[in-house]
């Protein structure tokens, strides 16, 4: 016995010893973005490394080898505390300014806090890799860069448009999608044209409102020398991507774009509260889960939209419902007695109990993977940003319904759920794609973990694609076009001179031989 504990503590002091140490900068303050964050990080804690993080969530409960060094002030907290005016105001912008400003260049200016520039300093133990999202503010690239460590990013959706040359990602615009946009393959040609323009003109619009100011910031705080942020996010070594090809589809991939679609599906923190594990388990004929995600507000919502919840929710009894409401006190009265409500629900193991029939939800990435992973057919009613972009896409593969928020009816509602609870289609696709998304070699923070631990042993540049030497043109093959162009044309018009000169010739001996014929 203790041989066994002792060999055991050995192996522990191995991986304790041979781990890395990783620097996390996420200063997004929106939640469900850190999510991510937060589960990958506690998977590398998991295989043995060592993670410091700065970010403005900090963790509730300790957690071994996983430290908050900097916890960031929120100018917005959002978390619970979106109203239905706010959400519409966030409508009404526009996502590329909102990204390139709200989630970039005033981000940014947290690089001016002093104990963030301190992380620019060589540490003992030093960092091996710095791990950032890459969303609007790759200004946080420039902590790898003067540490000469790797750069780790990671996304908490398909790649946005312009982050694809980052990395060299191969973007084929005939049959990919953009991310922000509502078209799903296949596109006509009209799609197709407008895929191919939206594209270009978004990176050109992100890259006018970003690089200028985020190089000033930059140059500012850590030396006029230092490259232009377009040149330090170049220097990504791996891209961690919450996609995958059963929900995003089929699509190129250079080697150091790494899908780990799902690695926030991890239920090891959530416990059920009592009153709550009942409810469920009494279900016998089912139950709905309801949420808008960790933002909104579903009470501060229109009383009509309110209305029509009541009235259709409350017809489907016995069949249950059980609704994530942050203020269960400004909800209007005579809520129907099927349905249950709670500040707080633990998501991932509603999603998991065998009695749960259908997922109600805004659409979000985050919470749509993992009702995707549990098996539970959608209604959605997206709201904003993305989420229109992923219940189409839920909606084209049979597991999801979508209804509009500014059009929805009692009359739509209803058919919405009769049609969800009753046809088996729903909950036999939504079965399948489960299967097909969790299908893998290994799981998303293995995937993860094993490409990190590869980019640190064999080098930052080890999954670089020749591409980020070429440009535009040349990836393109616009030089080699033009220069078979020029040939074929040189063969052409060498074609075309010795064709007029036999027939010159050929005209000249004809007509000397009649003039000699003359003679004669």
């Amino acid at each position: 016995m203790r041989v066994l504990l002792v060999i055991s503590s050995l192996l522990f002091c191995l991986s304790i010893c041979h781990g890395y140490r990783f620097l996390g900068l996420f200063p997004f303050q929106g939640k469900s973005h850190f999510i991510m964050a937060e589960q990958l990080m506690k998977g590398l804690v998991r295989k043995g490394h060592q993670v410091d993080m700065v970010s403005k969530f900090p963790l509730k409960k300790p957690y071994p080898n996983y430290t908050d060094i900097v916890t960031l002030p929120t100018a917005m907290h959002l978390v619970n505390n979106m109203s239905f005016e706010l959400m519409q105001k966030m409508v009404t912008s526009n996502l590329m300014y909102a990204v390139a400003t709200w989630g970039g260049n005033d981000l940014c200016e947290i690089l001016r806090n002093p104990e963030i520039k301190e992380l620019s300093k060589l540490k003992n133990p030093p960092y091996d890799a710095v791990i950032i999202e890459i969303f609007g503010a790759q200004c946080f690239s420039v902590i790898a860069h003067i540490l000469k460590v790797p750069l780790i990013g990671i996304s908490t959706t398909s790649l946005y448009p312009w982050l694809y040359d980052t990395i060299a990602q191969p973007e084929n615009l005939a049959f990919v999608p953009s991310n922000i946009l509502s078209l799903s393959e296949p596109m006509n040609f009209w799609q197709r044209l407008y895929n191919t323009v939206h594209t270009i003109f978004s990176k050109w619009h992100f890259n006018y409102l970003t690089t200028w100011e985020q190089d000033k910031i930059i140059r500012e705080n850590f030396g006029p020398d230092i490259p232009s942020v377009r040149e330090l996010e170049k220097k990504l070594s791996l891209v961690l991507i919450n996609s995958h090809i059963a929900l995003n589809g089929i699509q190129p991939k250079t080697p150091a774009a790494v899908d780990v679609g799902g690695i926030h599906v991890q239920d090891e923190d959530e416990t059920l509260q009592p009153e709550l594990e009942k409810w469920m388990n009494d279900s016998k004929d089912g139950f709905i889960y309801f949420t808008f995600g960790s933002m909104m507000m579903i009470e501060t919502f229109p009383r009509e939209f309110l209305r029509v919840l009541y009235a259709s929710l409350g017809k489907i009894a016995p069949i249950r419902v059980i609704m994530k409401i942050p203020k269960p006190e400004k909800l209007p009265s005579a809520l129907p007695k099927n349905i249950y409500i709670s500040p707080w629900m633990p998501q991932i193991k509603v999603l998991k109990h065998p009695n749960i029939k259908v997922f109600i939800t805004h659409g979000g990435l985050m919470g749509t993977q993992e009702a995707v992973a549990c098996g539970v057919p959608m209604i959605g009613i997206p709201l904003f940003a993305d989420q229109f972009t992923n219940i189409d896409r839920y909606v084209a593969r049979n597991i999801a319904l979508r209804l509009d928020i500014n059009t929805i009816t009692e009359k739509s509602f209803d058919a919405a759920l009769n049609a969800i609870l009753r046809d088996p289609l729903y909950r036999e696709t939504a079965r399948k794609l489960s299967q097909r998304f969790l299908d893998r070699p290994l799981n998303a923070i293995d995937t993860a973990n094993y490409w990190i631990e590869y980019v640190i042993k064999y080098g930052e540049d080890s999954l670089r694609s020749p591409a980020m030497d070429l440009t535009w043109w040349q990836l393109s093959l616009i030089d080699v076009v033009g220069c078979l162009l020029f040939c074929a044309a040189i063969i052409v018009a060498t074609a075309v001179f010795i064709v007029r000169f036999v027939k010159e010739m050929s005209n000249g001996n004809y007509n000397n031989l009649s003039y000699s014929k003359k003679i004669k």
